[in-house]
């Protein structure tokens, strides 16, 4: 559980936006702010708004712990993405030179193979290791509830009755994609499947569908595990997901509500309607939002 009295977070960030977000509303709340950025993810930038900044290799994981230790961070959380297709490099484990501690970790997952490498797997291993520490992680969106995105049609395009059909069917696709810890995100068309996320990420997995389907106007849909631990892996969406759209063709997002992290959210919607794509935010159990908030029905 969040400690509202907690003065010190520790602030892990990967790559994107959503690092820098989070570290200004944590400083909003006057805290001070530890930050370790993941080398070749973080953006320099987190150094003018953290108390303190380092860079850490994606391996170094007994060096992260050790940081927050000397700095007396007990409470930390995570924010922004780490790319999982390092994993899948050639000489990954020499580029990255891993700490002890990272082996000591990891050993079951890559060298004996006793456990699976998936995104729930090998991020509870993280945050175990630094609980065992005595550094609690905690969901990003305990300290920043205003980043998730409220259900509602975010834009004004309406939707057609096809449209509504592909959000449906493709939440199901996506909702179990989710349940075996795959990926969050499908992109379909007519009823039928595009494209599906897996370790190339929602961005990449969006690009594809627009290359097997040319002419465009597809739905992507993009949702939580049905088991989510907000502590990690939330979806989440950004000018950098639209700009994604917009260069595969897409015209249709759908995210779930309440468990989606939404960045710049008025420059997206603006960008999006004048763009002509158009996003909701649907709950589960499914249902499409009846109408906006300004009080335009939805097609």
């Amino acid at each position: 559980m969040l400690d509202p009295t907690a003065e010190k977070i520790g602030l892990i960030a990967g790559w994107g936006r959503y690092p820098l977000v989070l570290a200004a509303a944590l400083k909003q709340q006057q805290r001070q702010v530890y930050c370790i950025g993941i080398t070749g993810h973080a953006d320099p930038q987190l150094a003018e708004i953290c108390d303190d900044f380092t860079f850490k290799g994606v391996a170094k994981l007994g060096g992260c712990i050790r940081y927050f230790q000397r700095n007396n961070v007990h409470l930390a959380t995570m924010a922004g993405k780490i790319h999982k297709t390092l994993m899948f490099q050639r000489y990954s484990w020499l580029r990255h030179l891993p700490d002890w501690r990272c082996v000591q970790t990891f050993y079951p997952h890559f060298v004996t193979l006793s456990k699976d490498r998936a995104d729930d797997t090998l991020l509870t291993a993280v945050i175990d290791a630094y609980a065992s520490d005595g550094i609690t992680l905690a969901p990003a969106t305990d300290f920043a509830p205003e980043l998730l995105v409220k259900p509602g049609k975010l834009t004004s395009r309406r939707l057609s009755r096809s449209q509504e059909k592909d959000i449906e069917f493709g939440w199901r696709l996506a909702k179990e994609m989710g349940r075996l810890d795959i990926g969050q995100t499908v992109a379909v068309k007519g009823q039928a499947v595009l494209a599906i996320e897996a370790v190339e990420g929602t961005d990449a997995c969006i690009r594809r569908a627009g290359e097997l389907c040319p002419k465009g106007d597809f739905t992507v849909v993009k949702v939580a595990k049905p088991e989510q631990d907000m502590r990690f892996d939330v979806p989440t969406i950004g000018l950098g997901t639209l700009d994604s759209l917009l260069a595969a063709g897409a015209t249709v997002l759908a995210v779930e509500a309440g468990r989606t992290i939404i960045i710049d959210e008025q420059a997206m919607i603006q960008a999006a309607d004048r763009h002509g794509i158009a996003i909701v935010a649907c709950e589960e159990p499914f249902a499409l939002p009846a109408a906006r908030d300004d009080g335009q029905e939805a097609a």
